[in-house]
């Protein structure tokens, strides 16, 4: 019975018609059962942000996976809120798992806060379910798009193996996401690494060209020119330079390393000079 099967929650931030979200639930379903709750509208850059605009509204809808029809729910909200939904209003019962993506795009290094990928695993976690994060590197004109020239075939394996991996074995303490990377050329065979964040910009920010500040405009971005000297064991060095699958564990848990005491006593020297 499917009420026996392990339940997945599956969502992104590109949106319900995303060829990637596609992709997952075809190689999810071998191993649970799949419940897809997806943003109605792209929402890539939303981190695990929560708009007080988003109207909440939850449409169902019948697709095609694998030759089958599912129902599938699309929500006016952000990533973030359409974990809310899913888990609070959708899912007959707690899931096993969220799994976020696949994404068009990696999200590595200082700017893997903005990803909205990342933010609805993260939201996920907090609401006490173990979570994995999907992204694809893709070429940025495709960011934004239903592209049908990638092909997720690849990662949708990937995603399976390690959700599988997620559903039958307990993580640490102070792992509550689990953020996977894939190069674009990636096959079956291309190793994984264990990594930790790049504490660099993977991502430059463009200015508006100019323009009337009273008309609309939208800050860009490109990839970094100089991928130079990346540090070793980082998810960018695993991706550019190593070309492996980067697999980050990442924590809800954002304090500072540093000795609080002696960061006290330091502020408070400070405050009384």
């Amino acid at each position: 019975m499917e009420s026996e099967k392990k339940q997945i929650l599956l969502t992104n931030d590109d949106g319900i018609r995303s060829p990637g979200l596609w992709a997952a639930a075809g190689a999810l379903s071998e191993i649970g059962f799949v419940q897809v709750v997806a943003p109605r509208d792209q929402f890539s850059g939303a981190g695990r942000s929560l708009p007080s605009t988003s109207d909440g509204t939850i449409s169902i809808e019948t697709v095609k996976v694998n030759g089958k029809e599912w129902q599938v729910y699309s929500v006016g909200g952000s990533p973030a809120q359409t974990v809310m939904h899913g888990v609070l209003e959708i899912t007959p019962h707690k899931p096993d798992l969220i799994v976020s993506g696949i994404n068009y795009g990696e999200n590595i290094g200082e700017g893997v806060t903005a990803s909205g990928t990342v933010g609805a695993a993260l939201q996920g976690a907090a609401m006490g379910i173990p979570a994995l994060a999907v992204s694809l590197e893709t070429a940025e004109e495709h960011h934004l798009s239903y592209s049908d020239e990638i092909e997720f075939s690849c990662a949708a394996h990937i995603t399976k193996k390690f959700a599988r991996l997620l559903l039958s074995h307990a993580l640490p303490p102070d792992v509550h996401v689990l953020k996977l990377d894939i190069p674009a050329e990636a096959d079956l065979d291309t190793p994984w690494q264990v990594t930790r964040l790049a504490m660099e910009n993977y991502f430059e920010q463009l200015a508006v060209k100019q323009r009337d500040w009273s008309m609309p405009g939208r800050i860009g971005y490109r990839r970094r020119l100089d991928m130079e000297g990346l540090a070793p064991g980082t998810d960018m060095h695993a991706l550019v330079t190593e070309r492996v699958i980067s697999v980050t564990p990442l924590s809800l848990d954002m304090t500072a390393r540093v000795d609080l005491r002696a960061f006290e006593q330091q502020l408070r020297q400070a405050s009384a000079g």
